[in-house]
Protein backbone atom coordinates (compact mmCIF):
# COMPACT_ATOMS: atom_id res chain seq x y z
CA UNK A 1 0.00 0.00 0.00
CA UNK A 2 1.31 3.43 -0.94
CA UNK A 3 2.13 5.84 1.89
CA UNK A 4 0.13 9.03 1.28
CA UNK A 5 1.24 11.27 4.15
CA UNK A 6 3.93 13.91 3.62
CA UNK A 7 7.46 12.56 3.94
CA UNK A 8 10.50 14.31 5.42
CA UNK A 9 12.85 16.06 3.03
CA UNK A 10 16.54 15.34 3.50
CA UNK A 11 18.86 18.33 3.54
CA UNK A 12 22.64 18.32 4.01
CA UNK A 13 22.07 19.10 7.72
CA UNK A 14 19.37 16.46 8.28
CA UNK A 15 20.64 13.62 6.04
CA UNK A 16 22.64 11.91 8.84
CA UNK A 17 19.54 12.02 11.07
CA UNK A 18 17.24 10.44 8.45
CA UNK A 19 19.90 7.91 7.39
CA UNK A 20 20.14 6.79 11.03
CA UNK A 21 16.34 6.61 11.32
CA UNK A 22 16.28 4.25 8.36
CA UNK A 23 18.44 1.92 10.51
CA UNK A 24 16.12 2.44 13.52
CA UNK A 25 18.66 4.63 15.28
CA UNK A 26 17.66 7.97 16.79
CA UNK A 27 20.76 10.18 16.64
CA UNK A 28 21.45 13.77 17.61
CA UNK A 29 24.41 16.09 17.20
CA UNK A 30 26.64 16.56 20.24
CA UNK A 31 29.07 19.47 20.32
CA UNK A 32 32.65 18.28 20.70
CA UNK A 33 33.58 21.55 22.41
CA UNK A 34 30.93 22.03 25.12
CA UNK A 35 28.99 18.71 25.03
CA UNK A 36 25.60 20.28 24.23
CA UNK A 37 23.25 17.82 22.50
CA UNK A 38 21.16 19.67 19.94
CA UNK A 39 18.06 19.38 17.85
CA UNK A 40 17.46 20.39 15.14
CA UNK A 41 20.82 19.70 13.51
CA UNK A 42 22.91 22.66 12.46
CA UNK A 43 26.40 23.52 11.27
CA UNK A 44 27.32 25.09 14.61
CA UNK A 45 26.52 24.72 18.28
CA UNK A 46 23.86 27.19 19.49
CA UNK A 47 25.55 27.32 22.93
CA UNK A 48 29.24 27.89 22.14
CA UNK A 49 29.22 28.36 18.33
CA UNK A 50 31.77 25.60 17.73
CA UNK A 51 31.47 23.76 14.42
CA UNK A 52 32.76 20.33 15.44
CA UNK A 53 30.09 17.79 16.39
CA UNK A 54 29.44 14.07 16.45
CA UNK A 55 26.19 12.16 16.01
CA UNK A 56 25.31 10.27 19.21
CA UNK A 57 22.79 7.48 19.68
CA UNK A 58 19.75 8.34 21.79
CA UNK A 59 18.29 5.93 24.33
CA UNK A 60 14.87 6.73 22.87
CA UNK A 61 13.49 7.44 26.33
CA UNK A 62 12.01 10.66 27.60
CA UNK A 63 9.03 12.40 29.15
CA UNK A 64 6.22 14.34 27.56
CA UNK A 65 6.78 18.08 28.04
CA UNK A 66 3.61 19.21 26.24
CA UNK A 67 1.11 17.77 23.79
CA UNK A 68 -1.91 18.49 21.63
CA UNK A 69 -4.71 16.20 20.49
CA UNK A 70 -5.69 16.87 16.88
CA UNK A 71 -9.38 16.47 16.15
CA UNK A 72 -9.20 17.93 12.66
CA UNK A 73 -7.05 17.08 9.67
CA UNK A 74 -4.88 19.52 7.79
CA UNK A 75 -3.95 16.92 5.19
CA UNK A 76 -6.44 14.35 3.83
CA UNK A 77 -4.10 11.42 4.51
CA UNK A 78 -4.46 11.95 8.29
CA UNK A 79 -8.26 11.54 8.31
CA UNK A 80 -8.18 7.93 9.54
CA UNK A 81 -5.86 8.90 12.43
CA UNK A 82 -8.15 11.45 14.11
CA UNK A 83 -7.86 12.00 17.00
CA UNK A 84 -4.07 11.82 17.04
CA UNK A 85 -1.48 13.09 19.50
CA UNK A 86 1.53 15.27 18.75
CA UNK A 87 3.92 15.88 21.64
CA UNK A 88 7.10 17.66 22.62
CA UNK A 89 9.28 15.05 24.30
CA UNK A 90 12.17 15.87 26.60
CA UNK A 91 14.66 13.14 25.75
CA UNK A 92 17.15 11.77 28.30
CA UNK A 93 20.05 13.18 26.28
CA UNK A 94 18.63 16.71 26.43
CA UNK A 95 16.90 17.62 23.17
CA UNK A 96 13.21 18.45 23.07
CA UNK A 97 11.80 16.47 20.13
CA UNK A 98 8.44 16.76 18.34
CA UNK A 99 6.74 13.48 17.44
CA UNK A 100 3.54 11.45 17.58
CA UNK A 101 2.42 9.52 20.64
CA UNK A 102 0.92 6.19 19.65
CA UNK A 103 -0.55 3.19 21.49
CA UNK A 104 -2.21 5.58 23.94
CA UNK A 105 -5.80 6.77 24.19
CA UNK A 106 -5.93 10.55 24.02
CA UNK A 107 -7.62 10.77 27.44
CA UNK A 108 -4.72 8.91 29.11
CA UNK A 109 -1.90 11.17 27.96
CA UNK A 110 -0.28 13.44 30.56
CA UNK A 111 2.64 15.82 30.80
CA UNK A 112 5.67 14.14 32.42
CA UNK A 113 4.44 10.75 31.16
CA UNK A 114 7.48 8.54 30.45
CA UNK A 115 7.67 7.43 26.83
CA UNK A 116 9.89 5.26 24.68
CA UNK A 117 10.81 5.24 21.02
CA UNK A 118 9.17 2.96 18.47
CA UNK A 119 9.56 2.98 14.70
CA UNK A 120 7.08 3.24 11.86
CA UNK A 121 8.54 2.00 8.59
CA UNK A 122 6.54 4.03 6.07
CA UNK A 123 8.54 3.35 2.89
CA UNK A 124 11.65 1.36 2.03
CA UNK A 125 13.68 4.54 2.53
CA UNK A 126 11.89 6.23 5.46
CA UNK A 127 11.36 5.13 9.05
CA UNK A 128 9.66 7.63 11.34
CA UNK A 129 10.45 7.88 15.06
CA UNK A 130 7.31 7.81 17.19
CA UNK A 131 6.78 7.28 20.89
CA UNK A 132 4.54 5.23 23.14
CA UNK A 133 3.99 5.39 26.89
CA UNK A 134 6.19 3.22 29.08
CA UNK A 135 3.82 1.00 30.99
CA UNK A 136 4.56 1.16 34.69
CA UNK A 137 3.46 -1.97 36.53
CA UNK A 138 2.61 -1.82 40.20
CA UNK A 139 3.80 -4.56 42.55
Amino acid sequence: MEYKKPLPIKTPDTAPFWDACKKHELRFQKCLSCGFVRWPPSFLCPKCHAKEAEWILSSGRGKIFSYVVYWDTYHPAFKADVPYIVALIDLEEGPRFLSNIVECHHEEIRCDMPVMLIWEDVTEEVSLPKFRPIKVTSK
